[in-house]
């Protein structure tokens, strides 16, 4: 979703601590909550900046201690991960996004005369907390990786700003802090920003393979999340479980590889490389494979047309050729139904206002196909999403419309499948579950 783009340098600290010196497993819920409203419109804008950027092999470590760590979530638009942070630690609700690498979290002294935004964190109550001054190497522009050029405050201290998609800004300093899991399970200090003034109460967990990412930082081995199925009832948000370190459901995963890139490949301008990047095969519709050339899910000389798993956006995204042949499929088997003149978000005008059961009983499930015959199979029953006003949408948007050149399969796409990142392996994995149970 909010790809910040935030790509520095950055040297892990080499302190030992309880949170390294024995392996690690952790699990926890996952919740999903309405995030701003526009935010799910346009979340792919800043996904794959239309920019040309420079950026360097993030250098995944292959000995990565293991972590095992249970929460859950709810699911609704955004998957929300509650996490704690600092000394003691407080509970701070994130967006788990594969898609961005700077954390970021909602930071407020809690004064009587200014009320903080709810569940924010307070650094004066963290003995852990430290904030980075502007002679860190961190905080230089225009230092390899550096996409987004930070600045000094009054206090010198260093600051950084950037905007969402739909013109929200998010801002604050630059700072470290520690992820207190158990009192045997606290992470080093982890370069975060500390958000001073931003519309939005949720932070965001960057997930992708950068350097400045919690999984970088944190020697992530592998994680994990399954997507509970949507529900339209007002009031009810399913419940879905996310792990840090090995999975127990893991025997039944069938994995595709990450494709590597090399350095010059990482330079082009429209290539991410710290994405979690797959390489397609096709799309099949019903009982039909599309005719379009696995080369259209794949980077072309300009780095356009990657495929990449991103927790942190909503619909799935497809570049011009691949989204026009699931539109003419669509138009074939349901045209006269579709929206006449209606475009979703400005993605997707693959729209209709009839039942969306009789619909999606005529489209029939829809797969995206991988390496050996490992694929993901949406049910014709959540072909359809639905987007307000009794609408319901194909949840598949064009990239173009976003400055992107990528195709990005996103979260709707990923209801009732185990999702497995392992980083340590360059794999992703792949399992058939219900989600809605606890898992």
């Amino acid at each position: 979703m909010f790809l910040f783009l935030f790509l520095t340098l950055f040297s892990l600290s080499t302190q030992q601590n309880q949170f390294n010196s024995q392996p690690l497993s952790l699990t926890f819920p996952l919740i999903a909550v309405p995030l701003h409203p526009n935010i799910t419109k346009t979340l792919n804008s800043s996904l794959v900046s239309s920019q040309p950027i420079t950026k360097r092999n993030p250098r995944v470590r292959t000995t990565i201690p293991s972590y095992n760590y249970k929460s859950t979530f709810k699911y609704s638009m955004a998957l929300i991960v509650s996490l704690p942070i600092g000394t003691p630690p407080q509970t701070q609700q994130m967006v788990l996004d594969t898609g961005s690498q700077l954390s970021w979290i909602q930071c407020h002294n809690k004064t009587p005369t200014k009320p903080p935004p709810t569940a924010s964190f307070d650094p004066t109550l963290s003995s852990s907390f430290s904030v980075l001054p502007c002679n860190h190497p961190i905080c230089k522009p225009r230092v390899p990786d550096f996409t987004l050029p930070t600045s000094c405050d009054q206090n010198r201290l260093c600051h950084y700003s950037y905007f969402y998609a739909d013109g929200t800004l998010a801002e604050g300093n630059l700072v470290r802090e520690k992820f207190t899991f158990s009192p045997s399970r606290i992470t080093p200090p982890l370069t975060l920003g500390c958000a001073q003034d931003s519309s939005e109460t949720k932070g965001i967990l960057g997930m992708n393979l950068g350097r400045l990412s919690f999984v970088s930082q944190a020697k992530i081995s592998k994680f994990s999340y399954c997507v509970p199925t949507r529900r339209t009832q007002p009031g009810s948000l399913p419940t879905g479980s996310f792990y840090l370190g090995n999975n127990p459901n893991s025997v039944g995963f069938k994995y595709v590889p990450l494709l590597s890139f090399s350095q010059s490949q990482q330079r082009l301008p429209n290539l991410d490389p710290l994405a979690y990047t797959v390489a397609m095969q096709g799309i099949r519709i019903g009982a039909k494979k599309l005719d379009i050339p696995p080369a259209v899910f794949r980077p072309d000389a300009s780095g356009a047309g990657q495929t990449m798993i991103d927790s942190g956006s909503e619909f799935t995204f497809l570049v011009e050729e691949a989204y026009n042949k699931v539109r003419a499929e669509i138009v074939r088997l349901v045209g006269p139904r579709l929206k006449k003149g209606y475009v979703y978000g400005g993605v997707s005008d693959m729209c209709f206002d009839g039942n969306a059961m009789e619909i999606g009983r005529l489209v029939g499930d829809m797969a995206f196909e991988f390496e050996k015959g490992v694929e993901i199979v949406v049910e014709k029953e959540r072909v359809l999403a639905e987007v307000g006003g009794g609408v319901h949408c194909i949840g598949i948007g064009r990239s173009d419309m976003l400055g992107a050149a990528s195709n990005i399969i996103g979260n709707f796409h990923q209801q009732n499948i185990w999702v497995e990142f392992d980083v340590a392996n360059r794999r992703v994995g792949l399992g058939k579950a219900d989600c809605s149970r606890s898992v």
